[in-house]
């Protein structure tokens, strides 16, 4: 019982500490792995939109995908990414300016 307990535990915990994905690099079967609520159709279908328009910049562009919408990228919102972290940069991160 308490393997089974374990083993359930660890299931779906799985993507409560999940690591977001960029929707704009990622493959399809990696967006359905790592995005809760989405399959691998609807995850296809974002690579289709993605290949076909080119990246997606806000959460709006989501909206366009067929067969997801509002309800859906409100579920999935925490788990996507637009950008890889360590490729952004912001002002404080620039280097200082020579003397």
């Amino acid at each position: 019982m308490k393997k089974l307990f374990f083993a359930l535990t660890v299931l779906f915990s799985a993507n409560v500490f999940a690591t977001p994905v960029n929707i704009n690099t990622a493959d399809a079967q990696k967006i359905a792995d790592s995005v809760s609520g989405l399959g691998l159709k609807k995850a296809q279908a974002i690579i289709d939109y993605r290949t076909k328009n080119g990246d997606f910049k806000t959460l709006d562009d989501l909206n366009k995908v067929s067969g997801i919408g509002d309800k859906t990228i409100e579920k999935i919102k925490a788990d996507i990414l637009f950008s890889d972290p360590a490729t952004t940069t912001t002002p404080s991160a620039a280097p200082a300016p020579k003397k």
